[in-house]
C-alpha cells in the first residue's frame, strides 16, 4: 500500500541529471555519435549513422497529455500529480528539470491509467468507500486522523485530494488485478519450499543480509545518462533522501512495489560476483553504488544483518536507569569541566541499580527508568557497550554541556530466543511472492505493448 510519503519522492533531482547527461553525451562529438551508432547497429534496427529529423527533435514539448486507450490525461491530473512529486524536494527546479520530471510523470499517469482499465475490463471494480479508507488511513498516519488537514496540505502544494485518491485507486485496483490474473496461475511445490527449509537449516550461523536495491537498466547507447542518473539518485539518499520512496519511484526491479526490499537473503541469492563481493564488507546502514552489472546499474542499501537460525545479541530486551547531570548556563569552562569530573567519579561508585537514585541524589542529576527498551534501538555506538556490561554496571559518561552528560546503568537483560526460522508457510508466501512480482512486469509490460496512446 502507498504511503504520503513514496508518493512525494524527490523524483525531480535524478530525472534531472538523466537529462543533464543525455545533453554531455550529445556533445561529445564524434566519439560519441560513432558509439552511438555502434549501438544502434548492435540493436539489430539497422538505423543511419546521421539521423535529420523532419520536425520538433523534443517531443515533451508537445506531449503535455495523453488519451490512453480513448481515456484522457488532462493537464491538471498531470500539473496535481507533478506537484506531489516534487513538493518535498528542497531544491529549485529549473524549467528543463521540470520538463523532464513532467515527461517522468506522465508516464506514471499512463501506467495507472493502464492497471485501472485492464482491472475494469477483469471486472474489477474499487469502491469509492475503499478508496476513502485508505485516504483516511493515510491521514492518520500522517495528521493524525485529520482528513481535512491532509487535504489543506495537498492543495496548498498545488496537488489535491483527488490526485492521491486516483493513485490509491490504481494501486488497488493493480494489487486486485494480479491476484486474480497472475497470483492465481503461480505455483510453488512443497518440495521447494521443503528443499528451501533444508538449506536454511543447513546454513544455520552463517551470515544473512537484508537488502534494498535500486536497478536501473541501461544499453551501450545511454549508459552514460543511466550512469549518470544513478550518481544522481546516490547523492539525493546519502542527503537524507527516502531510499523507500526512489526505490518505487525508479527501480525496475520487481521490488520496486516494495521500496526495494530483497527480504532476507544470502549473498550468493544477489547472482551477481560484483554484487556479492561489495556487499559482502558492508555493514548495516551503509549505502554502496551505482554499481555496474550486466544489465544496467545497481545501488545497495544493507537494512540489517543477521546469522541464520542464530539468536542476535541486539533482540534482548534491557532494563535500564539513564542517570543524566546538566550544566549551568553561561558556567565557565573550567567550572564546567569540574562538574564534569565529579559525575565521571560519582557514577564510578554506583553500586548496581539499587543505588542509583542516591548517587544521583548527591550528584545532583536526575534518574529516568525504562524497563522494555531492545537493544537494537539504542543508538549504534551504545549497542556493543550496553550489551558488554554485567548487571549493575555502567556505561562511560556521553553527551555534551549543550544537551546534558548522561551514564546507563544496566539493571536487566532478557536474551533474544534462537531464532526458529521462516515456517512452511512463510516461506511458500515469500517465494510467491517472487514470481508474482516477476509477471507483474510481463504484465504490465504488454498492456503497454497492446495500448493505444495519444499524445496532445
Amino acid at each position: 500500500m502507498i504511503g504520503l510519503t513514496s508518493a512525494m519522492a524527490l523524483a525531480a533531482a535524478p530525472v534531472a541529471a538523466q537529462a543533464q547527461a543525455q545533453a554531455q553525451a550529445q556533445a561529445q562529438g564524434t566519439g560519441g555519435a560513432q558509439d552511438a551508432a555502434a549501438a544502434a547497429q548492435d540493436s539489430g534496427l539497422n538505423l543511419p549513422e546521421r539521423v535529420t529529423m523532419l520536425n520538433n527533435p523534443d517531443p515533451n514539448v508537445r506531449r503535455a497529455t495523453a488519451v490512453v486507450n480513448g481515456q484522457v490525461i488532462t493537464g491538471t491530473d498531470l500539473e496535481q500529480r507533478l506537484a506531489l512529486l516534487t513538493a518535498a524536494s528542497e531544491q529549485e527546479l529549473s524549467g528543463a528539470e521540470l520538463q523532464q520530471v513532467r515527461a517522468q510523470v506522465l508516464r506514471n499517469l499512463i501506467d495507472e491509467t493502464l492497471q485501472i482499465q485492464a482491472a475494469e475490463a477483469a471486472d474489477i471494480r474499487i469502491e469509492p468507500a475503499e478508496i476513502e479508507q485508505t485516504y483516511a488511513r493515510l491521514a492518520a498516519q500522517n495528521f493524525g486522523q485529520r482528513t481535512d488537514q491532509m487535504d489543506q496540505y495537498l492543495l496548498s502544494v498545488g496537488s489535491s485530494p483527488a490526485s492521491l485518491k486516483r493513485q490509491i485507486h490504481g494501486e488497488l485496483a493493480w494489487q486486485r488485478l494480479l491476484r486474480q490474473k497472475v497470483a492465481f496461475f503461480v505455483n510453488v511445490s512443497a518440495e521447494e519450499v521443503n528443499e528451501l527449509m533444508q538449506r536454511l537449516n543447513a546454513a544455520k550461523g552463517s551470515d544473512e543480509y537484508r537488502f534494498g536495491e535500486i536497478f536501473l537498466s541501461s544499453n551501450p547507447a545511454n549508459e552514460a545518462a543511466v550512469e549518470a542518473n544513478a550518481a544522481k539518485i546516490m547523492e539525493q539518499l546519502r542527503q537524507g533522501g527516502s531510499f523507500v520512496a526512489y526505490a518505487r519511484q525508479f527501480s525496475e526491479a520487481s521490488t520496486a512495489a516494495v521500496g526495494g526490499d530483497l527480504g532476507w537473503i544470502k549473498l550468493p541469492q544477489l547472482k551477481n560476483a560484483q554484487l556479492e563481493t561489495v556487499a559482502q564488507g558492508m555493514q548495516p546502514g551503509q549505502l554502496v553504488g551505482p554499481i555496474k552489472i550486466p544489465g544496467g546499474y545497481s545501488i545497495l542499501y544493507l537494512i540489517d544483518k543477521r546469522q541464520v537460525l542464530t539468536a542476535d545479541p541486539r533482540d534482548a530486551v534491557l532494563s535500564l536507569k539513564q542517570i543524566q547531570v546538566g550544566f549551568t548556563p553561561g558556567a565557565t569552562e573550567a567550572q564546567n569541566r569540574a562538574r564534569l569530573t565529579s559525575f565521571a567519579e560519582g557514577v564510578k561508585a554506583i553500586r548496581g541499580c539499587g543505588d542509583a537514585e542516591t548517587a544521583a541524589a548527591a550528584l545532583g542529576a536526575t534518574v529516568v527508568t525504562s524497563d522494555q527498551v531492545r537493544a537494537r534501538s539504542l543508538p549504534e555506538q551504545l549497542q556493543n557497550i550496553v550489551l558488554g556490561l554485567q548487571i549493575g554496571e555502567t556505561t562511560p559518561p556521553f553527551g555534551s554541556v549543550d544537551d546534558g552528560v548522561r551514564v546507563l546503568v544496566l539493571c536487566g537483560r532478557d536474551d533474544a530466543q534462537a531464532a526458529e526460522g521462516p515456517n512452511f508457510d512463510e516461506l511458500m508466501a515469500q517465494l510467491e511472492d517472487e514470481r508474482i512480482g516477476k509477471a507483474a512486469q510481463r504484465y504490465l509490460r504488454d498492456l503497454r505493448n497492446d495500448a493505444y496512446i495519444e499524445y496532445n
